[in-house]
């Protein structure tokens, strides 16, 4: 009888023991598994998350020239995805703060928009602009110059971007015209650093450069923007 449970016993042990052999130890159990980058830290470099210092930094300075420049150099207006609004209307529907009516051809009535620039609200289509953030001129010298007429073309209705193109007060947009920041920034109180990480994400994505006045003038901006982020995606 003492034997069979000597026996037992033993054959207890045994499968402790062996239960005990399968179960990690305690160096694995506190391990943990390498988690996947979250996605500012995987597209940080690709999608320009950068604070507005930094993303100013990876500007090339370089000279500018506006030799051969002319407007029409830009097809402007195009209905790319051919649903019939182009992309002044496109840019006017997504920027509506009060969306306006949609007819026949994509006419529009009604609506209301807010011109950051000069922080007005404007409830008449026909006096907004839509600006290019960096205008057509400032791009041809910093870069365009030297591209093909379609590649001119896809900057000039740049929908894939948000802050490209903005509906903006004609009046101020005409006040601005071809300026750089180290010529003209937006009056109203607030869209300083706006407008300057809209501006430098325009340049950064379609690796325009920036002259030394610009790129100074931006360095100034960013001293009082410390929370400011630039997110931008390279143009195809």
């Amino acid at each position: 009888m003492y034997s069979a449970r000597r026996l037992a016993a033993l054959a207890c042990l045994l499968l402790l023991l062996s239960a005990v052999a399968c179960t990690p130890g305690s160096s694995h159990q506190d391990s943990k598994p390498t988690s996947a980058p979250s996605a500012s830290s995987s597209n940080g470099d690709k999608n320009g998350a950068l604070r507005l210092e930094e993303a100013i930094g990876r500007l090339k300075v370089a000279r500018e020239s506006r030799a051969g420049y002319e407007r029409d150099k830009f097809h402007l207006w195009i209905d790319a995805d051919h649903d019939g609004c182009d992309t002044r209307k496109e840019v006017l529907l997504s920027e509506a703060v009060a969306k306006p009516r949609q007819g026949k051809n994509c006419k529009l009535t009604g609506g209301k928009w807010r011109s950051y620039y000069d922080d007005k609200t404007v409830t008449d289509a026909r006096k907004l602009d839509i600006d290019h953030v960096v205008p057509l001129a400032e791009a041809w010298d910093s870069g365009a110059s030297k591209w093909t007429p379609e590649r001119r073309e896809q900057y000039a209705n740049d929908l894939d971007a948000d802050r490209s193109l903005v509906a903006v007060s004609l009046g101020e947009n005409r006040t601005k015209g071809d300026k750089d920041p180290a010529e003209w920034m937006p009056p109203a109180k607030g869209a300083t650093c706006t407008y300057a990480t809209d501006w430098v994400a325009a340049k950064l994505r379609w690796k325009l450069t920036a002259d030394r006045a610009e790129a100074k003038a931006l360095r100034t901006v960013a001293a009082g923007c410390t929370d400011a982020t630039v997110k931008y995606t390279p143009a195809p």
